[in-house]
């Protein structure tokens, strides 16, 4: 393997606990459509979760209404769509920590000069922006190495396609093989993996949910996704990257 030159990060749930914020804001709006439309349903952030795993808010908002028997305009539903990402980063820059340990590895990178990093997220450019500025974590990354697959590339995706990591990649001026990104989901690691980016998984989240569930996604993160080393807790840091750079 060559010298790993770049450090690529996730943003939610892996520098950034952001992911049940963010679920928040989208349960306050589904819970203002479902009384709009005389439903008497009504969901917490985690339930939001749990029925609608995998959707975007978009995707979440055509699944309430096909669910819950009613019809939005286009407008309106566009209109709702833009509201999410506002309530979002609102919350995001009134809540957001950083996840626990990150901090002190991002300094140390930072002091030791050996490696370029850059966050690369599916979310809108503007969220994790909103994310990064909150928890103080804007000084570590130059602000054109912060890329978003919703708003960096010229047609919007999403992982698992690749091409936010292949984007970053090539603004950097980097190989993918130069590279280790660091991933909490199946989503964001299988981009890396289609990308082939030598990857470290993360699931330190997790635990919130049940230590089952924390174990189940160190294993997918390994046996799917090619993690080389899958950590629990950002002081196993060092550990993971010496194992991408000896592998």
């Amino acid at each position: 393997m060559p010298p790993i030159k770049e450090i690529l990060f996730d943003c939610d749930n892996t520098l950034v606990l952001s992911e049940s914020l963010a679920f928040e804001a989208c349960a306050e709006l589904c819970n203002e459509i479902l009384e709009k439309y005389g439903k008497p349903e009504r969901y917490t952030g985690p339930e939001l979760l749990s029925d609608f795993v995998g959707q975007n808010f978009r995707g979440m908002m055509v699944s309430l209404q096909k669910k819950y028997g009613f019809t939005m305009q286009e407008d309106e539903f566009n209109n709702y769509v833009d509201r999410e990402l506002g309530k979002v980063i609102e919350k995001l820059e009134k809540s957001a920590q950083p996840c626990p340990g990150v901090m002190e590895q991002l300094d140390h990178l930072l002091a030791s000069k050996k490696y370029g990093l850059a966050v690369v997220s599916s979310s809108a450019l503007s969220r994790v922006q909103a994310s990064i500025r909150k928890v103080n974590q804007d000084k570590y990354f130059p602000p054109d190495h912060v890329y978003s697959a919703a708003t960096s590339l010229e047609k919007p995706t999403s992982k698992p396609d690749p091409a936010i990591y292949l984007y970053a990649c090539k603004q950097i001026g980097v190989q993918p093989g130069e590279c280790v990104a660091i991933e909490d989901s199946k989503s964001g690691a299988t981009a890396a993996k289609n990308a082939k980016i030598p990857l470290i998984g993360y699931v330190g989240p997790y635990i919130e949910e049940s230590k089952e569930k924390q174990d189940s996604m160190a294993k997918l993160l390994k046996e799917e996704c090619g993690a080389i080393y899958v950590m629990y807790d950002w002081k196993e840091f060092p550990e993971a990257l010496k194992a991408v750079e000896a592998s």
